[in-house]
């Protein structure tokens, strides 16, 4: 991969133009993955990261095509391009391949966290009118076939239940693609996935992702990241996130790298795939690279292929940049975005200084105009002044599917998606995080919004105001801590509280700290002071 070229001289405000470095392609997921099969044929592409060594299946980048293709054609046995398909499953080879061949058929992916509870994938289902969903049997020991039979009735879109578990058969159902008629024409600017996320309202919201998009955004992330065709990536982010799916999968393919599937985050896992596949790259949440350096099975292993981990997702602390280059001898890069940017916006260098590395997001990324802005009258401030971060150009969403009201709201008449994060920008055009302007709580790489668990405690009849805030974690960056004014003649225990919030969100998005209070402090105009509440918690 080529590499970039000098990015522009010192700044006189917090503003970088969407540099040239390297020229936006007119790409799809499958011209990406066609590119790589007629450059690197017999190169191995995906390694299945099984437990089990002899399970490990392997798939040459002509084989992928190959099977990507296969899906493709049964997919449009059963739906038609632009038609959304969900997949409820964990990591797995078939989910690649499913992200793949919906690219292929023009069908649109819908990601779904595999640990959301019925409540929450009824609404992704039926807010995305998804026609298909591709379900494992079990996901941590809990049968899906009885969630997706009792929400069926809930979802008239919904015509197809397919089990990843049937996947050969799946597969046969294509026929023989000799005989076949031509693949759907696909362009660069067609939605390829819906990925979804909260915001303040509560209710989830679908970001609706262009191929462009995504391969432009992972092709230069891996640019940056100096991934080529020599590397081995063990991935054991999400494929349900951004990260996992667009960065890692995306990103390997663009580079003709091998991509190492981790099924599940397991730190002892990890690094042994790093060791038996003599992987070169590794990525991973903030929190996956704390457990893996504390793993007692560390010192043992021979990491000494590896050169560079990517992190990202959440605040990444100085002390384990420096952690993970001492105790690795690798280089370390950090990524900053957010799902509605595909993901990107931001990145560091390898060479650039440790204290940048630890102390900034890097700068944008080519092609990516970024502005720091003054959040009330939206005034492009100078260097070193904290604003909201905006940013605009190919890698912006199409839009928040089926809700124009919010997607005027995130992108404005410019064309500038404002991000809700409070940045700053040096003479250099790097920035750094300050806050939010939203509320976002980040656990572990994972976005929990405030508001989606305030109305749902607000349901139960022992709660009369509920406020819920981030609290800084070693571990996992933030937690979720809730504060409470029980109802009259009620006293709710957190035991409860808990109990009933687990029935109804994933378990990230539980609270671990419950505080009860006569009265939440109220601004003037009777909205909750929520940094009043992380103060008194900070001050015990």
């Amino acid at each position: 991969m080529t590499s970039e070229t000098e990015h522009p001289g010192p700044l006189s405000s917090s503003y970088w133009p969407a540099s040239a470095a390297e020229q936006v392609k007119e790409s799809t997921v499958t011209s990406l993955l066609l590119d790589a099969q007629r450059q690197s044929p017999g190169k191995v592409a995906l390694v299945a990261g099984a437990p089990d060594p002899s399970e490990r299946r392997r798939w040459t980048y002509s084989e992928l095509a190959e099977q990507a293709e296969r899906v493709a054609r049964a997919l449009l046995e059963r739906f038609e391009p632009g038609e959304r398909v969900a997949v409820w499953a964990p990591n797995a080879p078939e989910w690649v391949l499913l992200e793949l061949g919906a690219a292929m058929a023009g069908v649109v992916l819908v990601t779904l966290n595999p640990v959301l509870r019925p409540r929450e994938i009824a609404y992704a289902l039926r807010q995305s009118r998804s026609s298909g969903l591709f379900v494992v049997p079990e996901i941590r020991g809990n049968p899906t076939a009885p969630v997706v039979e009792e929400l069926r009735h809930e979802l008239p879109n919904l015509r197809e239940v397919e089990s990843l578990a049937g996947w050969e058969a799946f597969l046969a159902s294509a026929g023989s693609a000799s005989t076949a008629g031509p693949l759907p024409e696909v362009a660069a600017g067609d939605p390829a996935q819906i990925q979804y996320t909260s915001g303040t309202t509560g209710f989830p919201k679908g970001a609706l992702l262009s191929h462009r998009g995504i391969t432009n955004n992972a092709s230069f992330c891996a640019q940056r990241l100096e991934v080529t065709g020599d590397d081995i990536w063990v991935n054991p982010m999400p494929l349900f996130h951004t990260g996992g799916c667009v960065l890692a999968v995306l990103g390997a393919i663009a580079a003709n790298a091998t991509q190492v599937l981790v099924p599940f985050f397991d730190p002892g896992l990890v690094l042994e795939l790093a060791e038996s596949e003599r992987a070169t790259v590794m990525g991973g949440v903030p929190t996956m690279l704390i457990a893996e350096l504390e793993h007692p099975g560390i010192a043992g292993r021979d990491l000494s292929r590896l050169r560079s981990v990517l992190s990202g997702g959440s605040t990444v602390p100085a002390d384990l940049v420096r952690q993970v280059e001492a105790t690795l001898g690798v280089r370390f890069g950090i990524v900053f975005g957010q799902t509605e940017s595909s993901p990107v916006i931001t990145q560091t260098r390898l060479d650039d200084s440790l204290e940048d590395k630890a102390l900034t997001i890097g700068q944008p990324l080519p092609q990516t105009e970024v502005k720091i802005v003054d959040p009330a009258s939206g005034e492009v401030l100078p260097p070193g002044a904290t604003g909201e971060l905006c940013t605009r150009g190919y890698l912006m969403m199409l839009g928040y599917f089926d809700m124009p009201e919010a997607t005027a709201e995130a992108i404005d008449a410019e064309g500038w998606l404002h991000t809700g994060d409070l940045c700053s920008m040096d003479e250099r055009g790097y920035c750094k995080v300050e806050g939010r302007l939203k509320d976002m709580i980040i656990r572990g790489g994972e976005n929990i919004y405030p508001r989606e668990i305030e109305e749902l405690l607000f349901t139960h009849p022992g709660v009369a105001d509920v406020a819920v805030v981030g609290v800084p974690d070693a571990r996992w960056g933030e937690q979720v801590a809730a504060f409470v004014r029980p109802a009259a003649g009620h006293e709710p225990s957190e035991a409860d509280l808990a109990a009933f919030a687990s029935e109804h969100l994933a378990p990230h998005k539980v609270p671990r700290t419950w505080v009860f209070m006569d009265e939440l402090p109220l601004t003037a105009s009777g909205k909750v002071q929520k940094f009043v509440l992380r103060e008194r918690l900070a001050g015990g």
